[in-house]
């Protein structure tokens, strides 16, 4: 069964980019798309299987992605689905917010397409082919 990636992000720009980076990369997966956070929520809390890995970008309309990193990891239902914060934001006080809502990564979004292939296949090789644990 393949594996599969819900990424969360409202730039067009920045979604069109990572979808053909992770084409042009090896990792092989199903990709669905939350063009906002409450659209993150409804998508997590209306699938009846869960995506194997989040790419959450913070800074959304409706609802942000500290607010929806803190609903995935405080709801049981969902907690255990891996979170990686994607984002432009380099600010210690967003990475402290991440890590301390429970974030199972934080990366910054490069600025170069040659290092989000590299990136963006690195996130899929360690969350979407390596087995976890329960």
């Amino acid at each position: 069964m393949p594996k599969h990636l819900l990424i969360v992000e409202d730039n067009p720009h920045d979604l069109e980019l990572a979808q053909v980076a992770l084409e042009l990369s090896d990792v092989r997966c199903e990709v669905s798309v939350a063009r906002d956070g409450q659209e993150a929520l409804d998508v997590l809390r209306g699938s009846e299987t869960l995506p194997d890995l989040v790419l959450l970008d913070l800074n959304m309309p409706r609802v942000s992605g500290h607010e929806v990193l803190v609903a995935v990891k405080s709801d049981p239902a969902l907690r255990q689905v891996p979170v990686v914060v994607f984002t432009t934001s380099d600010e210690p006080s967003d990475r402290q917010a991440a890590r301390a809502a429970g974030a199972d990564d934080y990366v910054l979004k490069p600025q170069h397409f040659e290092a989000l292939i590299d990136t963006l296949g690195g996130l899929g090789r360690r969350w979407l082919t390596a087995p976890r644990c329960a």
